[in-house]
């Protein structure tokens, strides 16, 4: 039975608090990780956010805490190799991974970033959930399929989150979220469901904090 990727429903009054209060306390940026040795340790839940440069992966990740510069860390030069992790209250880790798709990275940087990302997505037991940014004005492109597959063989689940939703008219939206759609039936680990995001108008962030606060 081939399945069907719908998009995900807003949350009820007491889901959506629970998404809140998760995001409500401190988050801080606990350190960049090169090497496995460094990880922190597997303490607490996890859920890692992975997407194309400038799919607006540091946007996303500062409106679902609700702070302007928390991720910005991850863009600067230099940290693009790190996988950075951040806390999220008491019970989480949201660890931002390298943006892939750098058209002029040379190929042992490439080579070792894959390297690393495989390692974590295998080796990492707490690691409940990644979130995969497509951008939804150009829908699902082939770095992001080699992404899916990664997680397939992993057997990380993954979930579509499509960012930068509000730059799309929706006529134009249902059409990316078809192409989305198909791209995923080859995907054993994609979650169902589908989050729609605008981190500008903060369209989907109440879903995407109750979707991660009620992870098992």
């Amino acid at each position: 039975m081939q399945m069907t990727f719908t998009l995900a429903e807003e949350p009820d009054a007491q889901t959506a608090e629970r998404g809140r209060l998760l995001f409500a306390g401190e988050t801080d940026f606990v350190k960049g990780v090169v090497a496995m040795s460094g990880l922190p340790d597997p303490d607490r839940m996890e859920v890692c956010f992975a997407g194309r440069s400038n799919v607006g992966k540091s946007s996303l990740i500062n409106a679902l805490t609700g702070t302007k510069a928390l991720a910005r860390a991850s863009n600067t030069p230099g940290r693009t190799q790190e996988i950075n992790f951040f806390t999220a209250g008491e019970s989480h880790y949201l660890v931002d991974l390298p943006g892939y798709g750098y058209a002029n990275a040379p190929l042992p940087f490439v080579e070792k970033w894959q390297r690393l990302l495989k390692q974590y997505l295998s080796g990492r037991q707490t690691l409940r959930r990644a979130f995969v940014l497509i951008d939804a004005r150009h829908g699902v492109k082939k770095v992001d399929d080699e992404i899916m597959s990664l997680l397939d063989s992993s057997a990380v689940t993954f979930q579509v989150v499509l960012t930068k939703a509000d730059k799309v008219k929706e006529k134009e939206r249902e059409k990316i979220l078809e192409q989305v759609r198909g791209a995923l039936t080859k995907h054993p680990a994609a979650y169902p469901e589908i989050v729609v995001t605008s981190s500008e108008k903060g369209w989907g962030i109440p879903t995407l904090r109750a979707i991660i606060a009620t992870l098992e």
